[in-house]
């Protein structure tokens, strides 16, 4: 059986070593996730991607350096525009081979980014992900993950697909059409869709992905984002990830549950179903402490700042609770099934790279456990009436600030990682204030 051939088997039975080569898919694309948590990459043929798996393949490093206009990010200069727009080499990573269903004799797989001289390219957000977990297994830990998107659905007139009732059966049928190429499409991704539901907001829809080993729960996020946005595009809808869509209305949400095993068991268990292990204490108490830091990000754009109000289910001040959903933190604990004993952090928006999200809550957790750290009392009630909580960053440019005091943080990221990620969110900051908006025409222009 190729590589190729593969693809059609459930991603738990691939193999990490190449078969020989088949004349099977037309296309393969071979992509590496960018700062934004785009996949970009290119297109190869069958005998081209065969070749790319055992000696790699060249791809630019302006993929890593790009906004989300395309416009290169040229206030950095150790790579892309300003160095040259050189090289990396670029190795598939053949677990993730598999089947685009609306798109027939296509695949998708992605890719290990290295730069020239063979080095590990610690720009590269998959990269930074990984590093992180290899960081979390020398304390004895694995990280499990999964993620909840919130998007927007929209037809051809740009209307939406639902009403906004949070949970409604009925406004599902709105999204049947959709719902049924999706299933199929994430099931050929190796992409777990365990529930979707819908949520107070006109055309938003939540998608709950299973729950997996933390690298892989991150490829499924960023493989689930592509192929919901494609996929909406071939069926004549449009669909968004974007934080906050519309004033007074609910915002798009991303986010993470995390639990971190040793020997096979859950370490956030919870023995009688009330007493939190002091794993998940320590975790939750370095998530709590990391989290102004990593809100840079967990909310990584100038918009994803106005989806973080009180009112909405979007945490703004540093809380944890038990099953309390008010809070940035909560703690889930389920003494029937140790196996689902965990943390959700709800400071990630729809817009954040799952990759560096990830990394993000994983590094604060480990930090955490590392130093057994204790969180402050349980916040019980509505998390927003407690004005004496810590607040959390409320844009782009305090978050900047944040980031760059959390050394810790910064230094289990990677620090070049670090300068990079705070010039392209420094960068955003800069195409906002050169922006004129609808909203200051529509504001000044009679009356300065």
């Amino acid at each position: 059986m190729s590589t190729i051939d593969a693809a059609a088997k459930p991603a738990r039975h691939m193999q990490s070593e190449p078969a020989p080569a088949s004349e099977g898919g037309e296309f393969i694309l071979v992509g590496i996730p960018d700062v934004n948590g785009s996949i970009r990459g290119k297109a190869l043929r069958p005998a081209a991607f065969e070749s790319a798996v055992r000696h790699g393949t060249v791809m630019t490093d302006l993929l890593l350096a790009l906004d989300p206009t395309d416009t290169p990010i040229s206030d950095y200069t150790k790579f892309g525009i300003r160095s040259g727009a050189g090289d990396l080499l670029v190795r598939p990573d053949v677990s993730t081979l598999h089947d685009l269903t609306w798109r027939p004799g296509w695949k998708i797989c992605l890719a290990t980014p290295s730069w020239p001289d063979g080095s590990a390219c610690e720009i590269a957000s998959r990269e930074v992900l990984r590093r992180v977990l290899a960081s979390l297994s020398e304390l004895g830990f694995e990280a499990v993950a999964a993620v909840e998107y919130e998007l927007r659905l929209f037809d051809a007139e740009s209307k939406p697909l639902s009403s906004g009732l949070s949970y409604s059966l009925g406004e599902l049928g709105g999204f049947d059409a959709f719902i049924r190429a999706l299933a199929p499409a994430l099931e050929a991704l190796g992409v777990e869709l365990s529930a979707v539901h819908t949520e107070a907001g006109p055309g938003l829809l939540e998608l709950n992905l299973g729950a997996r080993p933390a690298l892989r729960a991150a490829d499924d996020a960023a493989l689930t984002k592509m192929a919901v946005k494609d996929l909406a595009t071939t069926m004549g809808l449009r669909a968004s990830f974007l934080a906050k869509t519309a004033p007074g209305e609910e915002g798009s949400s991303g986010h993470i549950h995390l639990s971190c095993w040793s020997d096979g068991a859950n370490a956030f268990r919870s023995s009688d179903g009330k007493a939190l292990p002091a794993a998940l204490r320590n975790a939750i108490a370095g998530v709590l402490e990391h989290l102004p830091a990593s809100s840079l990000l967990l909310n990584p754009t100038i918009n994803s700042y106005k989806r973080l109000v009180p009112g909405w289910f979007a945490p703004v001040n540093a809380s944890w609770g038990v099953e309390n959903r008010s809070c940035a933190v909560r703690a889930i604990v389920r003494k029937d099934h140790p196996e689902l004993c965990r943390l959700e952090c709800r400071r990630p928006g729809a817009d954040a790279n799952p990759y560096l999200a990830l990394a993000a809550v994983v590094a604060s957790a480990a930090d955490g456990m590392k130093r057994g750290l204790t969180p402050p009392a349980a916040i019980e009630g509505d998390a927003y009436a407690h004005g004496e909580l810590p607040e959390l960053p409320g844009s782009l440019e305090s978050a900047i600030q944040a980031f760059d005091a959390d050394q810790v943080l910064r230094q289990a990221l990677d620090e070049r990682f670090s300068d990079y990620y705070v010039t392209s969110r420094a960068w955003e900051l800069k195409a906002f204030r050169a922006a004129v908006t609808d909203w200051e025409r529509d504001r000044y222009m009679r009356t300065v």
